[in-house]
């Protein structure tokens, strides 16, 4: 058993606490990394909040890290002592239907128990203060040391800098993901991405490198608008800045509507503006952001008869084993951005501080 440092969160809404805990070893099938650095996600604050209908706590949160394999358990083939790794919130067994499948990412080999909180076995790795804590995504990044398993973990490049790679674990991953495998953004395309943050910055990104010729950001905080046109936006607007719906704007900037949308906010308001802000005959508008528990998306029939396509993406399409490697070779080549999306680092016991920045939209 190791005992570290890791950010507890006790109950919902409160401020997570740093803590000593316990962490076990990996049992069969198991991998215990020593966590070198972890970024603050979206999806941490919501769990947080008490909104997700999955959220258990205690929990160590935390699923965009990165660092190095401490030991493994039994029957672990593919990593060994000493190997570079991301934990992966979407797993890859290589075995299920899902897996099997190219047309999806969605492993769901241990679906049912990392949504519960717990390792495949149904029990957690995690004590604090003689309580056990569950587990959270696969992952729980927040802590020194962490217990995954051994289908949710990508052996990566050891020269990589593990404080930019862990954004390969979720956000940046996902937003690239959504533009060249989900919506398969073309060459001279028309691109509109609504919410500025990390996600919507990393699909600019891969829309840039797909060829769009045009790419539209769109955000209420116009503090984003800089960073956004680094990454590719050819320009941006405010929803606020007219009296016309947001859709109604771009359909009369880009003649009809664009090729591609893509909502990376969680909004279900904003998701309907990104289809109908989609040309007819065969726009096509991607959901990348998550909503709160028990909204409904809704349009009007009428927009999907006339040839719009709607699509939704977890982690960018991506089949995690496989292609996270292969994004931080990317990243290493120069292909793709990575240093560009940290705007802060902080220490661990300042990870509070974190949360406040992310929901400050700094």
């Amino acid at each position: 058993v190791i005992k570290c440092k890791a950010a507890v969160a006790w109950e919902a809404g409160k401020p997570l606490c740093i803590e000593e805990v316990e962490v076990a070893p990996p049992k069969a099938h198991e991998v215990r990394i020593k966590i070198v650095a972890t970024a603050v996600c979206h999806t941490d604050a919501y769990t947080l909040s008490g909104a997700d209908p999955e959220g258990c706590f205690p929990v160590i949160l935390g699923h965009e890290g990165a660092g190095i394999v401490e030991s493994v358990g039994e029957g672990v083939t593919k990593v060994k002592k000493g190997d570079t790794v991301i934990p992966l919130y979407i797993p890859q067994c290589g075995e299920c239907k899902f897996c099997k499948n190219p047309k999806t990412n969605l492993c769901q080999k241990i679906r049912i128990t990392q949504g519960k909180g717990v390792m495949p076995d149904g029990t957690s790795r995690f004590t604090c203060k003689g309580k056990q804590i569950y587990h959270f995504m696969g992952t729980s990044t927040f802590s020194e040391y962490t217990v995954v398993a051994d289908i949710s973990i990508a052996k990566i490049d050891a020269a990589a800098p593990l404080d930019k790679v862990c954004l390969l674990g979720c956000g940046i991953s996902t937003g690239y993901g959504a533009a060249v495998n989900t919506a398969k953004v073309e060459p001279g395309s028309t691109c509109a991405v609504f919410g500025l943050g990390g996600v919507g910055l990393a699909v600019i990104m891969g829309c840039k490198i797909a060829g769009a010729s045009r790419i539209i950001g769109i955000d209420i905080n116009k503090d984003k608008y800089a960073k956004a046109k680094e990454f590719g936006a050819t320009e941006c607007i405010s929803p606020q800045d007219s009296k016309k719906p947001i859709q109604e704007v771009l359909a009369e900037m880009t003649d009809g509507g664009v090729d591609y949308s893509f909502e990376c906010i969680g909004n279900v308001g904003v998701m309907r503006a990104a289809l109908e802000a989609c040309h007819k005959g065969w726009g096509v508008s991607v959901i990348v952001g998550v909503a709160a528990a028990g909204q409904e998306i809704s349009t009007r029939p009428f927009q999907l008869v006339t040839g719009r396509t709607w699509k939704g993406t977890a982690f960018g399409g991506w089949k995690s084993v496989d292609n996270v490697p292969k994004l931080v070779t990317e990243y290493m080549s120069k292909k793709i951005k990575v240093d560009e999306f940290v705007t802060h680092t902080l220490p661990f016991d300042k990870i509070n501080e974190a949360f406040e920045l992310m929901h400050s939209g700094k």
